[in-house]
């Protein structure tokens, strides 16, 4: 049984591709895409979680493929560009947190942030972009919270998100919009191995930061990766989702 097509009309026969669609925000927002129609393609790096993910959503519905591939590989990412062939919006959640401050953190956790935030999101970027349709979108993953001296990579890589979203946005205009989502701590499956106590911990943690009181739904997340998508006049910019947590 095909799912109730959900209210955004603009994703109905769209190609949306998710890179880290298997879990988490990524998850959540391929199946809001299939739901309103859209034919997704999940790119993963994990092959059984990625399979589990598709096989998921596919008993939903939804019109969902599955590609298997390391994208910190260049060679797959420009392999993966010319195997999709034209899509109209790619979302991507790709990143890594790391805690520590500059003079403390080991230097690879550092630099790895750094990498995983800015040049695996770049490279996508410059392999991907031109293969999107013309009116598309390009949408990636930044973050709120932390600061630079207990989280040095992440803040780093969040602030060059930014910076490269706006570079882009001129770059690739009028053709490609590009814009990135910047959400708070959020209870997903980045945080699976975390004990069930330290895990309650942190969130009350979090939440008791944020002005509105509590952490975001997965959800919440999810809807402002749809709302850039089909937001035809808006690029260029970082949309925080946090709760006001920036604000404080």
């Amino acid at each position: 049984m095909a799912p109730a097509r959900a209210a955004h009309p603009a994703l109905e026969g769209a190609r949306v591709l998710v890179l880290g669609g298997t879990s988490g925000f990524g998850r959540q927002v391929a199946q809001e895409a299939a739901e309103a129609g859209a034919k997704v393609i999940v790119v993963g790096r994990d092959k059984a979680r990625l399979e589990h993910a598709v096989t998921a959503l596919r008993e939903t519905g939804a019109a969902v493929g599955g590609a298997a591939l390391d994208v910190a590989q260049p060679a797959a990412v420009e392999a993966l560009a010319a195997q999709i062939g034209q899509v109209d919006h790619v979302v991507s959640m790709l990143g890594s947190a790391m805690s520590g401050g500059f003079a403390s953190a080991p230097w690879d956790d550092i630099q790895g942030a750094v990498q995983a935030k800015l040049f695996d999101n770049l490279r996508v970027a410059r392999a991907i972009a031109p293969v999107i349709a013309e009116g598309g979108s390009l949408t990636f993953t930044a973050g709120t919270g932390g600061t630079p001296d207990n989280s040095s990579g992440t803040v780093i890589g969040n602030e060059a998100i930014a910076t490269m979203v706006r570079g882009l946005a001129v770059e690739l205009a009028p053709k490609v919009r590009v814009n990135a989502v910047s959400p708070t701590w959020t209870l997903t499956g980045l945080w699976r191995d975390l004990d069930p106590a330290t895990l309650e911990e942190t969130a009350a943690q979090m939440a008791s930061a944020v002005p509105l009181g509590r952490t975001a739904t997965v959800a919440e997340v999810a809807s402002a990766y749809l709302f850039l998508m089909e937001s035809t006049f808006v690029t260029g910019h970082t949309l925080p989702v946090d709760g006001g947590m920036a604000l404080v």
